[in-house]
């Protein structure tokens, strides 16, 4: 089972990517964790990575790319894996369906947690006033201004994979403002409808 989990940030992603790890057994594909995993590993991308890194720059995608392809070659990826936060833009997506066709390998499904963009800036605000609450750390991107830039960078970037997935067949959408449970089982209804 190979996925990617679309949707702007706050919709639910990083949940509902934990527990189909957990139901199913297959590696979230973080490229935040594999970059960081590939620098302390020293492999030969990780040197690359960390030295763009160190200069205070962004990744190319020819890195990303070689560190998710790296990535998907290990043992644990041989069910499938969910991919988190990539692919980001149509280049990166093309480079994810070059990458697994070397592979012999294809996109299983792209979900899409559908979501209202009003509703979700009230979702961060009152999860950053529940972790205040709780005296937990906030996380520096629950703050209104900087989420709403995030969605804006999320809506020209990211958003066109929508269209670029639906042409393909693989996007399937599920109600993301729906609770946690019920977004499950909107997912799992969907992979089980796949097989």
């Amino acid at each position: 089972m190979k996925l990617i989990l679309l949707g702007p940030p706050g919709a639910g992603k990083g949940t509902q990517a934990q527990r189909l790890v957990e139901k199913h057994g297959i590696p979230q594909l973080s490229t935040g964790d594999m970059l960081r995993a590939a620098v302390k590993a020293g492999t030969e991308v990780g040197k690359r990575a960390k030295a763009v890194m160190d200069a205070g720059e962004l990744v190319s995608d020819e890195i990303v790319n070689a560190i998710v392809a790296e990535r998907i070659d290990q043992p644990d990826c041989k069910k499938g894996f969910i991919l988190d936060g990539y692919p980001r833009t149509l280049v990166q997506a093309d480079s994810v369906e070059k990458m697994l066709a070397e592979r012999g390998l294809k996109l299983d499904m792209v979900i899409e947690l559908v979501v209202d963009d009003k509703a979700l800036v009230g979702r961060i605000v009152k999860r950053a006033e529940e972790a205040a609450a709780a005296g937990q750390p906030v996380r520096k991107d629950d703050n209104p201004e900087v989420f709403e830039e995030r969605l804006r960078e999320y809506y020209k970037k990211t958003a066109p994979l929508i269209g670029y997935y639906y042409a393909k067949g693989l996007l399937k959408g599920v109600d993301g403002m729906a609770s946690i449970d019920d977004v499950t089982t909107q997912i799992e209804a969907l992979l089980a409808s796949n097989k």
